[in-house]
């Protein structure tokens, strides 16, 4: 598409938006509230992908963004478990793009419906090969069904590690590295063909306390012993039958046979998201700002383009949004949420910084960990007074590299000729068709040696603890939240809701007092994002398209589009706090 026709869209769509926005304000507040009889049933669906981040702006919406926040399901959750009106919750799961901690987390969701008296049944609408979270969710449910026809074979789990080393060898491209960090192997995944011994040592553990904890989500969930899962494991059952002779589903029947059974109102999942806190005893007396740290720790802005919304842990827009909720006299304290590979050595520092500066004045900082919060996401939340994270989360990864690709082979491959001029003894340092000197990569290394030591000491720092004792539980390795919580590194096991709860402790709350949960930074106005728009979406439209493909978007596998995702997005020569970011257990 040429910039003209992306320009004319872009102002199409404009006009559009501003259309749009006239409507919404004469619709004062949408369309009314449902209405939920005594002894309803509820009916939530659960599915597809969620993001960390706040709920798209409609200027989004109209744009095309589909972005559905996972604190949008957590707060319908909170509802039902308020709402005495409901008697039944029936939890319609689809296949679910999410990791391990987010999973953690809608167990702990059910559990706190069951414990309020709601009946819990979950219901699998699922045909897949790989439908462990699934089950892994839905056995915190009292009941378990799965529709007719549906595929959830019990086979265990298995981690996927891709390694592209001799891809760049066949395109001519090598490169130097300097690491810190025995287990620090994210440059294996750009260098290698296949793990090193470290690597697998890290690799097992991850695996093992996964399975451990799914085969106990199973087990306390169904009432069964522990051995007895591990042996339906190894059985292989792959059909409904054999899981309803294990114990682990309660039988097939249809959506509409299980609803009539009940025989109950029935409130769908779209009308119950219009009900209003209030009416179910919501009364906050309080905010907590709500800060997001979602995808590759970078510098700079996020850009917040509602044509472009890919999620960035961006420096200045993170550290902006921080230290405007710490100058917020209403806010009581910052809970930042985080979901991220990592990056930017510099960026993270720099973050690392606004939450040591929104600490000094008097806002206590909870840092709330999602699926990932590895190497960069770990270093931002070691400034925090309190981690809080999930037992599945991937975190730690204490550890630096710098990975400096040399192009000249594929120049050569290419037929491109090249020749280069140096004024200093070590300016082949800045070349990148040849290879590193000894003397140069002396000098990458003790870049990177000297950012682990930075590292160590601010998790020293935060955490309590001695230089010497975080080296032995650094090195670059990878812990599981429960792993972490176990060495230090985490302080509370828990999602979200205990994120919060925390946080209102330190700010001398009782944890069971209601607050308004708060995005920073706050929404902007529609002239400001309607500006904001065209500025960025004019520029992109006029830059020529990137040398590294988009591979999400071309049916590549997920492990390596990620590799080349996260080549886009960070500074290739630089320190990088980055862990084994291929890691895929399912």
């Amino acid at each position: 598409m040429s910039t003209a026709s992306k320009i004319r869209i872009l102002l199409l769509l404009l006009a559009l938006a501003i259309a749009f926005y006239f409507v919404t304000q004469r619709l004062a507040g949408g369309p009314p509230a449902s209405r939920v009889a005594a002894g309803s049933t509820l009916l939530l669906e659960l599915g597809g992908h969620y993001v960390e981040a706040p709920a798209a702006s409609p200027l989004a919406r109209l744009a095309g963004d589909e972005t559905r926040p996972f604190i949008g399901l957590l707060a319908m959750f909170s509802l039902a478990e308020r709402d005495d009106r409901l008697e039944t919750v029936v939890l319609r799961i689809r296949p679910l793009d999410i990791g391990w901690g987010k999973a953690d987390e809608l167990r702990d969701a059910i559990g706190r419906l069951r414990a309020k008296g709601r009946h819990t049944i979950a219901w699998l609408e699922i045909q897949s090969f790989q439908a462990s979270k699934e089950l892994y969710v839905a056995t915190a449910a009292d009941e378990v069904y799965v529709t007719p026809g549906a595929g959830l074979p019990l086979v265990g789990l298995a981690a996927e590690y891709v390694f592209l080393g001799g891809f760049w060898e066949k395109l001519g491209i090598d490169f130097d590295v300097a690491k810190a960090g025995r287990y620090k192997s994210a440059v294996e995944v750009y260098t290698e063909r296949g793990m090193s011994e470290a690597s697998k040592e890290m690799a097992d553990s991850l695996l093992d306390d996964t399975y451990a904890r799914f085969v106990e989500g199973l087990a306390l969930g169904r009432g069964l012993a522990f051995d007895d899962v591990i042996a339906g494991i190894d059985s292989g059952a792959v059909r409904t039958q054999s899981l309803e002779a294990l114990g682990l589903v309660d039988g097939e029947i249809h959506l509409d046979q299980l609803l009539d059974r009940l025989d109950a109102p029935v409130v769908r999942h779209g009308d119950y998201a219009r009900t209003d806190p209030a009416s179910v005893g919501f009364d906050a007396d309080g905010e907590i700002a709500l800060v997001y740290g979602t995808g590759a720790v970078v510098q700079g802005d996020a850009g917040d383009s509602p044509f472009e919304p890919v999620p960035r842990f961006a420096s200045e827009s993170v550290s902006r949004a921080i230290l405007e909720a710490a100058e917020d006299p209403d806010i009581l304290a910052i809970v930042l949420r985080i979901d991220s590979p990592g990056g930017s050595a510099l960026a993270s520092e720099l973050i690392w910084r606004a939450l040591e500066q929104a600490r000094a004045k008097g806002k206590p900082v909870v840092a709330s960990f999602s699926d990932v919060a590895a190497s960069g996401g770990y270093y931002v939340a070691s400034a925090a007074d309190r981690i809080v994270s999930p037992p599945g989360t991937l975190t730690g990864s204490i550890g630096v590299f710098a990975l400096r690709p040399t192009v000249g082979g594929l120049l050569e491959k290419l037929d491109i000729g090249i020749d280069s001029v140096t004024r200093g003894r070590h300016a082949d340092f800045l070349l990148s068709s040849e290879k590193l000197s000894p003397a140069a990569l002396a000098r990458l290394d003790t870049s990177v040696q000297d950012t682990y030591q930075l590292f160590l000491s601010r998790v020293a720092n935060g955490r309590a603890l001695s230089v010497e004792r975080v080296d032995e539980i650094a090195q670059g390795r990878v812990w599981t939240g429960r792993q972490a919580h176990e060495r230090g590194l985490v302080d509370r096991l828990g999602g979200l809701y205990e994120a919060v709860r925390v946080a209102k402790e330190l700010a001398g709350r009782s944890p069971d007092d209601d607050v308004f949960l708060v995005p920073f930074p706050k929404q902007k106005s529609l002239t400001q994002q309607l500006v904001e728009a065209f500025q960025q979406t004019a520029v992109r439209a006029a830059q020529e398209a990137s040398p590294v493909p988009d591979l999400s978007r071309r049916g590549w596998p997920s492990p390596v589009a990620q590799a080349f995702e996260l080549s886009r997005s960070l500074p290739m020569g630089a320190p990088l706090l980055v862990p084994p970011v291929l890691v895929d257990i399912h």
